[in-house]
C-alpha cells in the first residue's frame, strides 16, 4: 500500500469559511481566538482562509475556545 499524502482543498476551505462564520457569529475576532487558543494569528488566518490543512487537536482547541461541539465546525455541505 502506497503512502501518499491526500488533500482535499475544497474541504479545507469551506471547514475555513464554517470557522469564520461561526467565530463571526460569536463576535470573535481572529486576535482573540488566537489566543483563546494559544496559536498564532497568522494561523487562524491560514485556517480560514484554507491554505493549511489543520490538524484534529488543532479543531479541538478552536472549538473550545469557541465554545461549540466540535462536529459544529464540520456542519457544511461536501461535494
Amino acid at each position: 500500500m502506497a503512502n501518499n499524502y491526500y488533500r482535499d482543498e475544497d474541504f479545507i476551505k469551506k471547514f475555513g469559511l464554517r470557522l469564520k462564520e461561526i467565530r463571526k457569529f460569536k463576535k470573535m475576532s481572529q486576535e482573540e481566538l488566537a489566543f483563546k487558543c494559544g496559536f498564532e494569528l497568522s494561523q487562524i488566518g491560514r485556517i480560514e482562509r484554507g491554505t493549511i490543512n489543520t490538524s484534529i487537536s488543532h479543531v479541538a482547541a478552536i472549538a473550545r475556545a469557541l465554545e461549540v461541539a466540535p462536529y459544529k465546525l464540520f456542519e457544511f455541505e461536501p461535494d
